[in-house]
């Protein structure tokens, strides 16, 4: 946060102040902010925030999380469906659309309550935690205080948590520790799949976009000697880091900044992008949403270039954009095809996440069909 961050601006005792404001997912400093505190009901909070008007809270911290909630039941209280509005939704993708709105509108309301956090990274509010760990994983040191939405701290907090207990993967029989900002592997039935898919080598292999460096550690785990694992987000990095030093791993994987592939060809590449065509509305959402296939295609054109001969592409895919009428598999064996390679082998697995067997979700019928391949390619 430096100088040219852009600043929050209020009244108050009969005077005009500013502070500036932070959001992780670069989202604009609130244009109109009011002061808020326990004073005020539900009802003209959820009002405020819908018309675009931030609160700035005064009060006691524990009552601004009990208000972040009541706004939320608001925003999620469904209205009476009527014949219209089922016969309009038609396809899967418009059923998609209309749930990544609802998913942006709601996540814009939520983020008009904000609060100030002081450049010790303390809250001057009743009852506030102490937050000073989980912030400065995130925020590094900073040199001013700044307001942020109370949403995004405690994005921040729940991350930390996670960061700190870590997620069981059981294909490692160990935990993978995520940071904030880097998506975590909690749905674990695709390591499954690479914990038993025959390894071409133990000698090296490519694990692209790495994130947590979960594969690279399931890999490593399974005996191959070299790993070299590329990200292109420095927190991924130093998530991957951390975790492969926790699982004494470490020494086998080489971490590289790299969009994609390293140099030189490996007789294993894998990959495990983004499942959805879909623009993200977040930073974290690049690792769910790949706008156009772009990461999908950008492997799939590429990786002829990067395998030894007889080496194999091992690609880690849902087929949900399909059953969301996202992309079709016509599209997907014609981009296998155009990037000269060819299918030996495929392993499925049904996703194991709640969702998955929630009838209320909106997604619920696609969700229900969703397959998880590990598509093993070689050069045709």
């Amino acid at each position: 946060m430096d100088s040219s961050s852009p600043v929050i601006q209020w009244t108050e005792n009969q005077g005009s102040h500013s502070l500036p404001w932070h959001s992780e997912n670069a989202s604009p400093a609130p244009k109109r902010v009011q002061l808020a505190d326990d004073t005020m009901s539900a009802e003209t909070a959820y009002r405020l925030a819908c018309e675009g008007t931030a609160l700035f809270w005064r009060g006691d911290f524990q009552n601004a999380k009990n208000l972040l909630q009541a706004i939320a039941r608001r925003i999620d209280k469904k209205p009476a469906k009527t014949k219209k509005t089922s016969k309009s939704i038609t396809t899967g993708a418009q059923a998609f659309h209309l749930h990544r709105q609802a998913q942006a509108q709601r996540a814009r309301v939520l983020a008009m309550l904000i609060i100030q956090i002081n450049s010790d990274f303390s809250i001057p509010l009743r009852r506030a935690p102490d937050v000073s760990e989980a912030c400065h994983e995130v925020y590094g040191e900073v040199e001013q205080a700044f307001a942020i939405s109370l949403r995004e701290l405690l994005g921040i907090i729940g991350a930390h948590e996670w960061r700190k207990n870590g997620v069981q993967i059981p294909a490692l029989a160990a935990k993978i520790h995520p940071h904030y900002g880097v998506f975590s592997p909690v749905r674990g039935e695709y390591l499954d799949l690479i914990a038993k898919a025959p390894l071409p080598t133990d000698q090296l292999a490519f694990d692209i976009g790495t994130g947590t460096g979960v594969i690279a550690a399931l890999l490593a785990r399974r005996g191959v000697k070299k790993i070299i694992a590329t990200d292109q987000d420095p927190r991924a990095l130093a998530c991957a880091k951390e975790n492969l030093q926790k699982l004494d791993v470490a020494d086998q994987v080489e971490l590289l900044k790299v969009d994609l592939f390293p140099e030189g060809r490996a007789p294993l590449v894998i990959c495990n992008p983004p499942w959805i065509p879909a623009r993200p509305n977040a930073a974290i959402e690049y690792a769910i949403y790949d706008p156009d296939s772009r990461m999908l295609k950008a492997f799939l054109m590429g990786v002829a270039n990067h395998l030894t001969p007889y080496g194999e592409a091992w690609l880690i895919m849902s087929d949900l954009a399909e059953h969301l009428g996202l992309r079709s598999a016509e599209e997907f064996w014609a981009w296998i095809e155009t990037g000269g390679l060819t299918v030996i082998g495929k392993m499925d697995i049904r996703p194991q996440h709640a969702k998955a067997n929630d009838a209320s979700d909106a997604l619920h019928l696609a969700r229900a069909a969703e397959i998880t391949s590990l598509w093993r390619l070689r050069l045709a």
